[in-house]
């Protein structure tokens, strides 16, 4: 039997001289490609999310000056809130607005945004790893849209609504009390019995099932009746949360339907419901007690003005203004005069 001797050396054949060495490159393709996967695309993501931010912010922020003015210089392809609010979304404050859609018929802003990196090409970002494979760059945009319009339908926060004659020329006037059924539920308006307000009905509207709010469908221009003197259920939580607001110096806009005509009385009348008005809410009084939160700052003072909701009076205590709402939930139609208009991002 051989052995073999201590310190000898073993020889390796000639064919296999350098073969780690191709190894060793052919791993560094798979791990510089791993590297790339792993930097480069989390780059790109992260790019693309601030770029996202900003168009999104451009979009609604344009929309909401055109739902103010349509002739309002920001609201058109040229407006600078776009790049301003683009900047302030990425890490470095700096983003392409590659291009700016307002389409006024339509009622509608599209924005999109690109990457804008120092002496780089727009909307395109330098990758690390992938350039050692020859992909020294990588095209990033976002595109974000916005659209605005008066609600036509959807539900409303709180099932209360009020004659036309009752905010016609009263937006942005002084502080009002709107009482919501008798003799002093503004009598000198000129639709329907009782001040526009339906016998037995109050100016209440049919709730949705367990909700406090109720369904308003503008075309079809028809709103059935709730009858009772009470104020309505399911509504403490939403009158919880205005007492709480209005106690901390937030400011409480509330989206009400508006009718011109009643037809009918008690639960069998129907109001012609024509459009959504923005009241800001400074206090009100629905069961005629002092108990929370049917009851809350019954007595305001503003601009010299007082107005009181107390005893047997029930209604709400507050300033119809102009008004651009984020809320969601509603379908949007037509701008009209002296109602609330919605922005909200296109889906």
């Amino acid at each position: 039997m051989r052995r073999v001797r201590q310190g000898a050396i073993v020889r390796r054949p000639d064919h296999e001289q350098g073969a780690v060495s191709v190894l060793v490159a052919l791993l560094m393709v798979v791990l510089l490609g791993f590297a790339a996967l792993a930097v480069d695309v989390g780059l790109l993501y992260s790019e693309k999310a601030q770029l996202q931010n900003g168009a999104d912010a451009g979009a609604l922020a344009i929309a909401q000056k055109c739902a103010t003015d349509l002739n309002h210089s920001e609201c058109a392809t040229t407006s600078p809130l776009a790049r301003s609010l683009a900047n302030s979304n990425a890490l470095d404050a700096r983003s392409n607005v590659a291009d700016i859609v307002v389409d006024k018929t339509a009622r509608k802003v599209t924005v999109t945004t690109g990457a804008m990196e120092q002496g780089g090409t727009p909307n395109r970002v330098s990758l690390i790893f992938a350039n050692a494979l020859g992909i020294s760059s990588s095209e990033v945009t976002a595109t974000s849209s916005a659209v605005w319009g008066s609600p036509t339908k959807g539900i409303a926060p709180f099932p209360l609504t009020f004659s036309i004659c009752q905010v016609q020329g009263q937006v942005g006037g002084s502080l009002q009390l709107l009482q919501s059924h008798g003799s002093g539920a503004n009598p000198s308006c000129n639709y329907g019995p009782s001040g526009a307000t339906v016998p037995g009905g109050f100016g209440w509207l049919v709730q949705q099932s367990g909700q406090c709010g109720a369904f308003v469908d503008i075309a079809v221009q028809l709103g059935g009746s709730d009858t009772g003197n009470s104020g309505p259920s399911h509504c403490d939580a939403i009158l919880n949360q205005w007492g709480a607001d209005l106690a901390a110096g937030k400011p409480v806009t509330v989206l009400l339907p508006v009718f011109d005509q009643v037809a009918g009385t008690g639960s069998g009348a129907q109001y012609h419901l024509v459009y959504f008005a923005a009241y800001d809410l400074k206090g009100w009084a629905f069961s005629g007690n002092n108990s929370l939160p049917m009851t809350y700052n019954p007595t305001v003072t503003q601009g010299g003005v007082t107005r009181s909701c107390t005893g047997n009076c029930r209604g709400i205590i507050g300033t119809f203004i102009e008004y651009v709402s984020l809320a969601d939930g509603y379908t949007l139609g037509p701008v009209t005069s002296g109602g609330v208009t919605v922005v909200r991002p296109s889906l």
